[in-house]
């Protein structure tokens, strides 16, 4: 495994809502992630993880501090510039899949990848479903799947354009253990296989203790595991 940091955080601070009700999320946050690594987010409800997660993804702006993700500083670039990076270079799983209702499983894979220009994205969708072992559920709607297929069809999406970086927020929360061990399974063993850093949140130790590093967190800071390999900003 390289020791190339791919996800550098520096000081990272954020503070969500406004007034009485605005609660400071993450506090001066320091984190190195190195390429192929697995890391695991933990913590009690509240300790700030999703809000990390979110950071990570550049689906939310920090306020003060710096966000480097696979090289590219992320501050002061317009939502715009950061979704096409994004969508380059970080796949996302949800708890609760976030497929379209009206598109078949095939079309939830390829649409995303037609809309990036990809060339071939119904083939390529299709070779993705095949491998997270849907060969036989291309044409079902997400209503015809099971809860594990979702989630199948789900992580295919996120793997679908070679991201660098899979993160995925309790990926496993929505589906009973053994169907959660099975996409756990196919989570790590789909990283592994293409060298993505996968970056998870869970409340599942079973699941944190399967990466190569725990991250804790308490009250929107880092307690554990912030920089093991040392890396120099």
């Amino acid at each position: 495994m390289s020791t190339e940091a791919v996800i550098e955080l520096r000081e990272v601070s954020l503070t969500l809502g406004e007034g009485a009700s605005s609660v400071h999320v993450l506090k001066k946050i320091s984190l190195d992630i190195a390429a192929g690594e697995t890391a695991g987010i933990v913590g009690p409800s509240g300790s700030g993880k999703s809000t990390l997660l979110m950071v990570l993804a550049g689906l939310e702006g920090v306020d003060s501090g710096t966000v480097r993700i696979a090289g590219q500083l992320l501050n002061g670039r317009s939502e715009d510039e950061i979704a096409a990076f994004r969508g380059r270079t970080i796949g996302i799983v949800f708890q609760s899949f976030h497929l379209i209702p009206n598109m078949t499983a095939l079309e939830n894979v390829a649409v995303p990848l037609e809309l990036a220009g990809r060339p071939k994205p119904f083939e390529l969708a299709r070779r993705e479903l095949e491998m997270v072992g849907l060969a036989e559920r291309l044409n079902h709607y997400p209503g015809q799947l099971s809860g594990g297929e979702q989630q199948r069809v789900a992580i295919a999406r996120a793997l679908a354009p070679e991201p660098r970086i899979l993160i995925a927020d309790e990926p496993t929360g929505n589906l009973d253990q053994a169907t959660g061990r099975h996409i756990a399974d196919l989570l790590f063993s789909s990283a592994a296989e293409r060298g993505t850093t996968l970056v998870l949140v869970t409340h599942d130790p079973s699941l944190a203790a399967r990466c190569s590093r725990q991250i804790a967190m308490r009250s929107g800071r880092i307690e554990a595991g912030a920089r093991p390999h040392a890396v120099v900003a």
